[in-house]
């Protein structure tokens, strides 16, 4: 299954969904005022609109994703590799170490990565 599309404004809502979740829809909109500075209105429809596209369920007035964030970031990343290096992701590395030197706690880390993929 592919992971649905998530906006930028839909993104800051869900991150709030996934540090509270279960969490109810009333307290939803109270977290969505005070963070996001949204209208009770505006909650309830991006509740109904992420519903809808499968982001997220919302029962007996409880909401809880459908979709984590985890998987979120990666289909975002892969698009954006997609869609700027032609799908290459060593050009996207390359690009991206040009303008930040790595430590050697990520170079190290990176290549746990690249051994557990040849495993």
């Amino acid at each position: 299954m592919e992971t649905p599309k998530i906006f930028e404004s839909e993104y800051k809502f869900c991150e709030i969904l996934w540090d509270h979740e279960p969490v109810s829809s009333s307290e939803l909109v109270r977290l969505c005022r005070e963070k996001l500075e949204w209208k009770k209105s505006t909650t309830y429809t991006v509740i109904r609109r992420l519903g809808e596209r499968g982001v997220l369920k919302s029962e007996n007035a409880i909401v809880t994703s459908l979709v984590s964030k985890a998987e979120v970031l990666s289909a975002e990343s892969a698009e954006m590799v997609e869609k700027s290096f032609s799908g290459s992701l060593p050009d996207f590395i390359a690009a991206f170490t040009r303008k930040k030197k790595l430590s050697e706690q990520e170079i190290n880390e990176i290549q746990r990565m690249i051994d557990s993929f040849r495993e």
